[in-house]
């Protein structure tokens, strides 16, 4: 995609990035300008609503879902660094409106624009190599592909396609790869043995990948698993898609 791209897309940040990984969410502005795409940010935007929602409180996630609808409404493209948030807003929220045939017309139409970043930019800004905007890296890593990515979004080859187009980075197969790292947001809250479990499965793959590295679309799930390898010890980072795509990214 040229510099000359005529395209206005607004990010959703999301609460973990915003919070806690910020760096994730420059390193997203950062590519999409490189590409051309001018970038803006509804500064009133909040929670989307899936930790509620998946915990049971349809009302209260009702509510975050319309105020996403009103801040979101009249963005030509929505990038969300996030599978699952991106899920929420996409599948979820017609689940949600259902019985509101006008808030299910204008959730339709939102979810209609809203991209994960990987997709984005391999579905709509059509990169077909990531060195073209600068993409570089001398890293080992493995790939995990999120759940709600991968199952409610069928957003698989993306990803990859980004991945295996940056220079100098090395892939290790990850065995086990589509499997659950067991975080489910609240899940590992109300079920913290089973998803202690399910974690304890997937970094035993990655340390068994020999990769130095491990990437995924989702912080959610790197959080997870991050914490995971923290608790062991162990030297293997953990790194956003975008940061890999970041070659400014440390």
């Amino acid at each position: 995609m040229s510099q000359e791209t005529k395209i206005t897309a607004d990010l959703f940040v999301t609460c973990i990035v915003d919070q806690l990984y910020p760096n994730v969410g420059v390193s997203v502005v950062k590519i999409l300008r490189k590409l051309g795409v001018t970038v803006g940010f509804p500064k009133d935007q909040t929670c989307c609503g899936q930790p509620v929602y998946n915990t049971g409180f349809s009302d209260e996630a009702r509510s975050l879902a319309k105020r996403f609808l009103e801040q979101f409404r009249d963005s030509e493209y929505i990038v969300v660094p996030s599978g699952s948030c991106a899920a929420t807003i996409r599948v979820f929220y017609q689940e949600l409106f259902a019985e509101d045939e006008e808030l299910l017309l204008e959730a339709k139409a939102i979810g209609a624009k809203t991209y994960e970043f990987s997709e984005f930019l391999v579905n709509v800004l059509k990169v077909e190599n990531a060195s073209d905007f600068g993409a570089m890296s001398q890293e080992t890593i493995a790939y995990h592909p999120s759940c709600h990515l991968l199952r409610e979004l069928g957003v698989r080859s993306e990803p990859q396609k980004l991945l295996d187009s940056v220079p100098g980075l090395a892939q290790k197969e990850l065995k086990g790869a589509e499997i659950c790292c067991g975080f489910g947001g609240t899940f590992s809250v109300k079920f913290p043995h089973i998803s202690e479990g399910m974690v304890g499965d997937k970094i035993a793959s990655i340390q068994a990948s020999g990769a130095d590295t491990v990437v995924s679309c989702d912080m959610s799930c790197l959080m997870n698993i991050s914490g995971a390898l923290n608790r062991q010890e162990s030297d293997i980072k953990v790194r956003h898609l975008a940061q890999i795509l970041d070659a400014e990214s440390k």
